[in-house]
């Protein structure tokens, strides 16, 4: 009788998790994890597109300096948006900023979300342990997303018991400004987790585009060799990162040369990524380390952000 009564429920576990998987979610509750720039920008264009959003963090501090943040940014675009009616202007940054809830236990919020953002420290371990913890206390609906740029999303997905209910949502910095982004669908992602985390992205404003999960999906595929190669070229001397970044400029059309760039995105981030792609495949030219960034790491010169990367910044 035990024998049969395990079966049973097993039998109506799986029932009940396909009907979860098998159904598009129209998302209104957002869960951001993380409020840094990136956790941040999510949660204020969520907010500010009429979405619920609980952005979570671990102290007050962190958060307080988030919401700061996120008002800051809604004021300038209130500026642009309502330049005619500043009033009016003034009823959207307080209102946006009304949904906009926080919380420094994602446990305790997770439970009556549409969907987890999660946008923390590019960290498979770390990200395991929290998607694993939110997968015990989580509705059966909700949805789990990685911002994640350089990790693999199955390996993130494969800590929870929902890889069916989990896809990557790649946002680009800044959230609220730019128009993209990546929608990673796994070979577990259920077709309607894909379309709900689609629509999702429209709602936003944004423009989603679709890519297997591939390391770097499209753009940083793309945009990284790149990176890489305008540095070994002034490596090899054949030509000063000014003149690069002038080149590219004038020559390509770039609103930003590749060392600009490097140091705007942060040449921690850069190393990173590459290093990560190298230990998966050593012998690809494309993800060798590089002496110069490597030795600018080394140093604590990220860029734009510690005052210094390839270039100075006062």
């Amino acid at each position: 009788m035990a024998f049969v009564t395990r079966q049973f429920m097993r039998s109506m576990s799986s029932s009940s998790t396909a009907s979860a998987s098998a159904k598009k979610i129209i998302v209104k509750h957002v869960t951001v994890i993380g409020g840094g720039l990136m956790g941040a920008g999510i949660a204020q264009v969520a907010a500010a597109t009429g979405h619920t959003v609980v952005l979570v963090d671990q102290t007050e501090d962190i958060l307080a300096k988030s919401k700061k943040g996120i008002e800051e940014s809604l004021r300038k675009v209130a500026k642009k948006k309502f330049a005619e009616n500043p009033k009016a202007g003034d009823e959207f940054v307080e209102k946006t900023l009304s949904t906009i809830a926080t919380s420094t236990d994602a446990a305790s919020v997770v439970h009556s979300t549409d969907l987890v953002v999660e946008a923390i420290v590019e960290n498979l371990k770390v990200k395991n342990e929290l998607f694993k913890r939110l997968d015990k206390f989580a509705a059966e609906h909700t949805i789990f997303a990685s911002n994640t740029s350089s990790l693999q999303i199955t390996s993130i997905a494969n800590a929870t018991t929902r890889q069916d209910r989990f896809g990557g949502l790649h946002f680009f910095n800044p959230v609220p400004v730019m128009k993209l982004v990546e929608v990673i669908k796994t070979p577990m992602t259920s077709q309607k987790t894909f379309e709900s985390l689609v629509d999702f992205s429209k709602a936003l404003g944004k423009h989603p585009v679709s890519c297997k999960d591939t390391p770097g999906f499209i753009v940083n595929r793309l945009l990284v060799p790149y990176l890489m190669e305008a540095i070994r070229l002034y490596e090899r001397g054949d030509a000063s990162k000014e003149d690069i970044d002038t080149a590219m400029k004038l020559g390509a059309g770039y609103p930003m040369g590749p060392f600009e760039l490097l140091d705007y995105v942060g040449l921690d981030t850069t190393k990173f990524i590459v290093d990560g792609w190298h230990e998966m495949d050593t012998e690809n030219p494309l993800h060798q380390p590089s002496p110069s960034l490597n030795k600018l790491v080394a140093e604590n010169k990220f860029g734009k952000k510690t005052g210094e990367g390839f270039y100075k910044y006062k």
